[in-house]
């Protein structure tokens, strides 16, 4: 997708189209990959940032994937949107475990722990990263669930990563949780970390 802005690499794990148009509102070049992408095929298209996208099912299943992502931190600054959440969290040593029930809908409150606001948020997924695997990690909790407390958000303390578990592109509220979006270009312009 043209653009006259940052070029983004989104490898699509099962993308939204709302995301590319996040994206393409802040005029980002959008080229969109498949999920089983390499690192070096990804920085080969000289982006300045990438998008793990949303998807379905338990991110253990796609090792190819975190190691590919394992590859790019620390290289690139790189968003995890909910499968593209986990993804980075596995990458960078959390774990991540099947919920006993997992999220459906578009009323979770999740609070940014940075600023202190709620937000109403879309969510669909089972699986979630383990707080406690943060611990010790050069990340920390960035976000969490009003509801049951789980992780909906993660920040790398000295890299431009950083993800969330919802849905920011899903707009439950009037576009609550774009801002996010404006954080990942904060990050690819060195004005952030």
């Amino acid at each position: 997708i043209p653009g006259d802005g940052y070029r983004v690499v989104l490898i699509d794990f099962g993308a939204k189209l709302n995301i590319m148009r996040c994206l393409r509102e802040r005029g980002c070049e959008v080229v969109v990959v498949p999920h089983d992408t390499a690192a070096e095929d990804v920085l080969a298209l000289a982006p300045q940032g990438v998008v793990l996208s949303n998807g379905p099912g338990d991110p253990v299943n796609v090792p190819y994937a975190v190691a590919a992502v394992r590859e790019l931190v620390g290289r690139i600054p790189v968003f995890g949107i909910c499968l593209g959440h986990q993804i980075l969290g596995l990458a960078v040593g959390a774990k991540t475990y099947k919920m006993k029930f997992g999220h459906r809908g578009a009323n979770h409150p999740v609070q940014d722990l940075e600023t202190g606001r709620v937000y109403i948020s879309s969510h669909n997924h089972g699986f979630s990263i383990d707080e406690a695997s943060v611990r010790g990690l050069d990340i920390y909790v960035s976000h969490r669930n009003l509801n049951d407390g789980t992780v909906e958000g993660i920040k790398h303390k000295y890299l431009p990563v950083f993800s969330v578990q919802y849905h920011p592109e899903a707009a439950p509220g009037p576009k609550d949780s774009e801002y996010i979006f404006d954080r990942f270009i904060d990050l690819m312009a060195g004005e952030g970390k």
